[in-house]
């Protein structure tokens, strides 16, 4: 009886002694073939970062755009978190941008199932923990693709390995990934939602399906949209390849003796078909629903986090050349604008070999190949590019869901296993297409002439792997070439990647003992709440404050909120990446306005004076409209402030012997001089816009400032004895005492009081006070101060919490109402259980 004829509820026949032999023989390799594609994987990325002399083998150090700005801060400041040692919690973050949400950047950052690893690694080495769990989060990947390929469908246990491997270290992963690790969840999560695909259509696991599910998308929920429609598409061609076979079992029945009886079930069988497709992608769609549920209190979060920031880069879409498409497929290539489509020769051999099998019927091959060619196709247009980034072409690498088509390749290789090695006429054709392909490529910039070599050898030692006999001695010379084809072409890759990404991108100071000896010093000086101790300059990442410690201004994030940026920006602060990586902002004046009691500047930390101690982080100013900020942040300095405490500069430009000397010219780039001070500025809108900055003190009179060419250039003396008299000013109508806590504040304001209570925080969305709408003051919280008041408390929660935690108690009653569903109706079919005599 064929499965498609079987009755529901009838119990599936018995295996036979060669079948339940093959059947133990897999599950005692299964572990064996997990592994292996586990540790080629680590040899392959550690010995090409040891070829490379790259951290931590060797003096270069890893330290590149994103890497150095955003991950490895954000887990130094996921350890302090876990250890207790950090200003703020899940919900709020009190050390960067001077109070940010956090739960968008945990949802985007640190996520992870493995990010937590880090609390198990010395505070001081944070890169070397980073390291690590990139590496264990790619040899994941790689048991988790071994593990899928295993699943569907038979072959050689070593082969599993290899093609596992491969898939975790294409061009992608090694080039791409490496440096971006919470991307590399994607990478797990394409296999595991394939997975996914297989128990949804042989109607299994209702329970770990959604869980699945729900975990990848927590884990990066962006990469992990990505290998949710490449999984959907795996699911589709299965759907359609099983569909065929049942149609053709079909067929051979009504050709049968009884030809004309058998033309009505031969119908209904192929309806029945039908409608089992229409009903798995139902299924499908219900598991992935309800998992994205599960996991909607952290993305939304993050989905709100996005719309309140600051724009980024808006770019069109622009393909790239087939030539450099075709050179991308080959090891040894580097770039930041195509696809990293690299994934061993074994692969591509295998892939283009599987149009020439006969013995294969044309649905499956064809449906797979298919695949293959529509997925690099929809890579390359405008319109389903979008799809691919959720509707945005990413600011960066426009083809960051390559590893969706290094899966699909993957599996496509392995789908000509089930019908055993292709042959020899068919591994000819398949060379031909390789070479056709590495021709093709020729043209191209990116070409190496290591790339042109590799392939070649690779080519020849996975047809001869593929040609010797199975067994003894030749079975082991087959699997070192194929293991060593996978393991030294992405070897190769990963160290010429290395070499690249430090010509190409920028970089920065990795961890070390003056960076140790600046955080040690920081925490020293740490007054928190009291006062803020800011990290100062010059900086070492985008995310100082969370990096090295203390509570200051720069920030660097997809969320970066747009009212932070246009504060800080209206008040003379300086940034980069189009204003989303904020710097931190030496100024008195600010400093006196955030309450910054300390500062890491010419490699000390310089305390406040004791005669003009901080302010703290709420003072209440007199009744009256918030200050409205024009162009120039000094008078936005002393509208914020209430005083005025600068000067213009006199005839020539100069100012007045002893005051300060401030130059606010945010486009110039080059140079700034006062007398033998000397600083420089790097600005230039859109990309940059350099901060307002100190030149020092006037020394003598008539001596004007040099100031870099390149557009308005403004200068202001900042008379120090206005400040203080301010400054006092506004402490006696400040907080006498101020409770932080991980989601909020509550401050004790001086009795008689009254205005507008400011906090030294900006007025981000998802603040309320005292239960009503939190106000603005300057791009700061703020509240109204009626008589008889005498504390002002403020709690933040992140815009979408709520709306996702109601969506995650909905898809854990989906998932219980699913699963009683699925239970009551197995019973049914299973119908009455007979008495016994």
């Amino acid at each position: 009886m064929s499965n498609a004829t079987r009755t529901r509820g009838s119990a599936p026949p018995s295996l036979t002694p060669a079948a339940a032999a093959r059947a133990a023989r897999l599950t005692a390799e299964g572990p064996r073939s997990l592994l292996l594609a586990a540790l080629l994987t680590v040899v392959a990325v550690c010995g090409g970062d040891a070829a490379a002399r790259v951290f931590p083998f060797g003096p270069r150090h890893r330290a590149v755009n994103d890497l150095a700005n955003q991950f490895v801060p954000f887990h130094a400041h996921l350890w302090d978190l876990l250890r207790g040692r950090a200003d703020g919690g899940l919900l709020l973050d009190w050390q960067a941008g001077w109070g940010t949400s956090f739960l968008p950047d945990y949802g985007t950052y640190v996520s992870s199932p493995f990010a937590p690893l880090v609390a198990l690694f010395p505070r001081g080495d944070i890169e070397y923990a980073v390291y690590g769990i990139t590496v264990l989060k790619t040899a994941v990947a790689a048991a988790a693709m071994t593990y899928l390929l295993r699943r569907l469908g038979p072959g050689t246990w070593w082969w599993a390995s290899a093609l596992g491997a491969s898939y975790a270290l294409c061009g992608w992963s090694l080039a791409e990934g490496t440096y971006n690790p919470m991307w590399l969840d994607g990478l797990i999560a394409f296999p595991l939602l394939c997975l996914v695909g297989e128990w949804v259509r042989e109607g299994r696991r209702p329970l770990l399906g959604p869980l699945v599910v729900a975990v990848c998308w927590v884990a990066n929920f962006y990469t992990a949209y990505m290998a949710t429609i490449g999984a959907a598409l795996v699911l589709l061609v299965r759907l359609l390849t099983a569909r065929a076979g049942t149609a053709d079992a079909a067929g051979d029945a009504a050709a049968g003796p009884a030809s004309g009886a058998g033309a009505g079930p031969a119908r209904d069988s192929a309806t029945g078909a039908r409608l089992a497709v229409v009903r798995t992608l139902l299924r499908a769609g219900l598991t992935t629903g309800i998992g994205v549920a599960l996991a909607a209190p952290v993305l939304l979060p993050v989905f709100l986090g996005s719309r309140h920031a600051h724009p980024g880069l808006v770019r069109e879409f622009d393909p790239a050349p087939a030539t450099d498409v075709l050179a991308r497929l080959l090891p040894v290539t580097y770039s930041f604008s195509t696809p990293a489509a690299f994934v061993s020769t074994a692969v591509l051999l295998l892939v283009a070999a599987l149009l020439f099998r006969r013995e294969i019927p044309g649905r499956e091959r064809w449906l797979w190949a298919g695949l293959c060619a529509a997925v690099l196709a929809s890579m390359q247009w405008g319109p389903t590019h979008l799809l691919w980034h959720a509707f945005a072409t990413p600011n960066g690498s426009p083809y960051r869901q390559t590893f969706v088509l290094s899966g699909v390749l993957v599996l496509t290789a392995w789908t000509g296993f089930a019908h055993g090695r292709p042959g020899r006429r068919a591994l000819l054709g398949g060379a031909a297409v390789v070479a056709a392909l590495s021709l093709g490529s020729l043209p191209s910039s990116f070409l190496t002439p290591w790339a042109i070599l590799l392939t070649a050898a690779g080519l020849a030692a996975v047809a001869a792997a593929l040609l010797l006999p199975r067994r003894g001695r030749y079975g082991v010379l087959a699997a070192l070439l194929v293991v060593g084809t996978v393991v030294g072409q992405a070897a190769a890759t990963t160290a010429y990647a290395d070499r690249e990404r430090l010509v190409r991108l920028d970089d920065y100071p990795p961890w070390g003992a003056g960076q140790q000896r600046r955080a040690d010093a920081l925490a020293e000086a740490d007054g928190w709440p009291a006062y803020r101790t800011d990290p100062g300059l010059p900086r070492v990442a985008g995310n100082d404050p969370l990096l090295l410690g203390g509570q200051g201004a720069a920030y660097y994030s997809s969320h970066t909120p747009a009212v932070l940026t246009g504060t800080l920006t209206a008040l003379g602060g300086g940034w980069t990446s189009r204003g989303r990586n904020l710097l931190s902002l030496d100024n008195p004046v600010t400093d006196a306005l955030f309450g910054v009691g300390a500062r890491w500047r010419d490699g000390t930390v310089v305390r406040a004076e004791p005669s003009a101690p901080p302010l703290p982080l709420v003072t209440v100013r007199p009744p009256g409209p918030a200050p409205a900020y024009g162009r120039s942040p000094f008078r936005n300095q002393e509208l914020l402030l209430g005083a005025r405490v600068y000067e213009a500069p006199g005839a020539g430009g100069a100012c007045r012997v002893g005051t300060e000397v401030f130059l606010w010219a945010p486009d110039a780039t080059g140079p700034a001089r006062l007398g033998g001070y000397e600083t420089r500025l790097l600005g230039g809108r859109p990309k940059r816009l350099a901060a307002l900055t100190s030149l020092g003190v006037q020394q003598r009179e008539g001596t004007a400032p040099r100031v870099p060419p390149g557009g308005r250039a403004e200068i202001a003396c900042l008379d120090h004895d206005r400040l203080r008299a301010a400054v006092a000013g506004l402490r006696a109508r400040a907080a006498t005492r101020i409770d932080v806590r991980d989601d909020g504040l509550t401050a004790t304001l001086p009795p008689g009081v009254t205005g507008t209570a400011v906090v030294a925080a900006p007025r981000i969305a998802g603040w309320r006070c005292e239960g009503g709408k939190a106000g603005a003051y300057g791009g700061l919280l703020a509240v109204d101060v009626r008589p008889g008041t005498t504390t002002v408390s403020c709690r933040f929660r992140p815009p979408g919490l709520r709306a996702g935690q109601a969506a995650g108690a909905a898809g854990v009653l989906l998932l219980t109402a699913s699963l009683w569903l699925g239970a009551r109706g197995r019973r049914r079919a299973e119908g009455p259980v007979p008495l016994s005599r």
